[in-house]
């Protein structure tokens, strides 16, 4: 399998990156962001694009991929509704609508999160922007497209989310991991990776998948 990752340094992102380098099913993965990352190994490149809004001038680095993982994304604190949905919805639109064109047989799975409002019509604003992207992408004519909505999770070996919000969270969160663990709402990112691994790769019994989802995949 020949993948493209978008957000690979985020927390997420950084997670499914070593997932696929460990996956001797991974073939080639491609990240593309808008600064190097420095990413090494054999079977990973990076393609720096800094207009995210217009990825036809990358058309022809984009071609010939099995699989799309979407983990870009930012957290809605301090932002109106129109600089969230430029990142969130508008990014994501304009990716997938080049990627669904030069690659038809390819598998979009696009990371949400818990809570994600698929009528567009709720109250909270990054619930609505969140759904939208949901449903732009699962209606784009790909092979498969899925949207996962991870609830709480857990970083592991190393990794760290960007926002400091959420990763004074997660220390404070943390001695209670054990017990949120068991009532499904929790991932580790490494089990996430691995999820998003195998939905694109084998497929996935539905098209929007809740944590516990997520974790029966996995």
């Amino acid at each position: 399998m020949k993948a493209i990752v978008f957000g690979a340094s985020g927390m997420v992102g950084q997670s499914v990156v070593r997932e696929c380098l460990a996956d001797a099913g991974v073939e080639r993965l491609l990240a593309v962001g808008r600064s190097p990352l420095g990413l090494q190994g054999a079977k990973v490149a990076e393609l720096i694009h800094k207009d995210f809004l217009d990825f036809a001038p990358a058309a022809a680095q984009l071609t010939g991929y099995d699989a799309c993982f979407w983990c870009l994304g930012i957290s809605s604190a301090g932002l109106d509704e129109a600089a969230y949905t430029r990142i969130t919805y508008d990014y994501t639109v304009a990716a997938a609508k080049v990627l669904a064109r030069v690659n038809p047989g390819m598998t979009f799975v696009f990371i949400s999160g818990s809570g994600a409002d698929s009528t567009e019509k709720g109250r909270t604003m990054w619930a609505r922007v969140k759904g939208r992207a949901e449903n732009a992408v699962l209606a784009m004519p790909f092979k498969r497209a899925y949207a996962f909505r991870p609830a709480i999770i857990k970083p592991m070996k190393g990794i760290k989310s960007k926002t400091m919000l959420y990763r004074l969270g997660y220390i404070a969160a943390a001695p209670f991991f054990p017990l949120i663990r068991l009532t499904k709402y929790m991932t580790t990112s490494d089990q996430l990776g691995r999820a998003m691994i195998r939905a694109a790769r084998d497929g996935a019994p539905k098209k929007v998948l809740e944590n516990a989802d997520i974790l029966a995949l996995e």
